[in-house]
C-alpha cells in the first residue's frame, strides 16, 4: 500500500487565502484613496477661504515659536549681565575707615543684616552728616530704631524706607531723585531723611526735641519712649566710634515698630500745646 502523494496546500484553503490577501490589497488601496482625497479637500478648503489658511499658519508658526522658546531656555544659560553689580547698594567693609567697618559689623551682628549693604549704609551716613553737620552715628541711630535697615519698610500709615519718611508728604523732597519710587531707594531715603531731620531738630533746637517733631510727638508730653530708643542706640553707636565697649544691651534686640514722620512741623512749642488738644493734633498728623 502506497502513502497518498502530497501536492500542497489544500485547493479550498488556497483559494481562501488568496481572497483575503485580495480583500486587504483592496483596503490598503481604499486607506490610500480616503488620505489623499482628504489631503485634496484640506487643500481645496483652505484655497476656498484664506481666513482658515492664514489662521493655520498662525497657529502653526505660533506654536513653533513656543517649542523654540522651551528649547531655548533648555539649551540657552541665563543672561549674563556684568554690569548688575552697579545697581547693588553694597560695600566691602574692609574698605572703610576703621571706625565706620566696626559700626558696619557691629550693627550688621545685632541687626542681623548683611555687613557689605550696611557699609554703604554707613559710609553715605558719614559724608552726610558730616555735611549736614548731624553726627553720622545719630542718623545711623534712627534708622536702627525706625525700620532695622529694611530699605523697604512701611508703616500703617504710609511712612516708607530706612529713615520712614513720610512720602505723600515730603514728595517734593524725593522730586530731584526722579519721584517717590525713589523713596526705596536706600541712599536717596538716608538723604531726604536727614534733610526733614535737620528741619526737624532746628525748630525744636535740640536733638532730643527734634526727635520729637520727628516722630510727631511733639505736641505730647510721652512720645512712646521713642526719643529714648533712638539716644541709648546713639550712645551705643557712638562707644563703637570710640573704639569702647558699648553700654549693655540685648544684642540681638527687635528694633522698634516705626514711626511716621510729621505731616508739618507744628507752629507751637511743645510746652505751649494744651494736653487736650494734643492727642486731636497728632491723631490728625497720623493720618494725613
Amino acid at each position: 500500500m502506497t502513502a497518498p502523494k502530497t501536492t500542497g496546500l489544500n485547493p479550498g484553503l488556497k483559494l481562501h487565502l488568496n481572497h483575503a490577501r485580495s480583500s486587504l490589497v483592496n483596503a490598503a488601496h481604499s486607506s490610500f484613496a480616503l488620505v489623499g482625497l482628504a489631503v485634496v479637500f484640506g487643500v481645496i478648503t483652505l484655497a476656498a477661504q484664506p481666513s482658515l489658511r492664514d489662521e493655520g499658519e498662525l497657529k502653526l508658526m505660533s506654536w513653533l515659536q513656543e517649542r523654540r522658546d522651551v528649547v531655548m531656555s533648555i539649551t540657552q544659560p541665563v543672561v549674563i549681565e556684568h554690569t548688575a553689580i552697579e545697581r547693588t547698594t553694597a560695600t566691602n567693609p574692609t574698605d572703610l575707615p576703621s571706625q565706620q567697618a566696626a559700626v558696619a559689623f557691629w550693627l550688621s551682628k545685632k541687626y542681623a543684616v548683611a555687613p557689605e549693604p550696611l557699609s554703604a549704609l554707613v559710609a553715605q551716613a558719614f559724608e552726610i552728616g558730616h555735611k549736614a553737620k548731624l553726627d553720622p552715628t545719630l542718623i545711623l541711630a534712627i534708622m536702627a530704631i525706625e525700620s532695622g535697615f529694611n530699605p523697604f519698610a512701611q508703616s500703617p500709615v504710609g511712612a516708607q524706607g530706612l529713615m520712614q519718611v513720610m512720602t505723600q508728604v515730603h514728595h517734593d523732597k524725593y522730586e530731584d531723585f526722579g519721584g517717590k519710587l525713589a523713596a526705596f531707594d536706600p541712599i536717596t531715603n538716608l538723604r531726604v531723611g536727614v534733610e526733614v531731620l535737620q528741619e526737624c531738630i532746628s525748630r525744636a533746637g535740640s536733638i532730643e526735641g527734634g526727635l520729637k517733631f520727628y516722630v510727631g510727638a511733639a505736641n505730647l508730653e510721652d512720645d512712646g519712649g521713642y526719643t529714648t530708643k533712638v539716644m541709648a542706640e546713639y550712645a551705643r553707636l557712638r562707644a563703637v566710634v570710640s573704639g569702647k565697649r558699648p553700654p549693655a544691651s540685648t544684642l540681638f534686640a527687635t528694633p522698634a515698630p516705626s514711626h511716621p514722620i510729621p505731616v508739618s512741623l507744628p507752629k507751637k512749642a511743645p510746652q505751649e500745646a494744651s494736653d487736650e488738644a494734643a492727642p486731636d493734633k497728632v491723631a490728625l498728623l497720623n493720618q494725613n
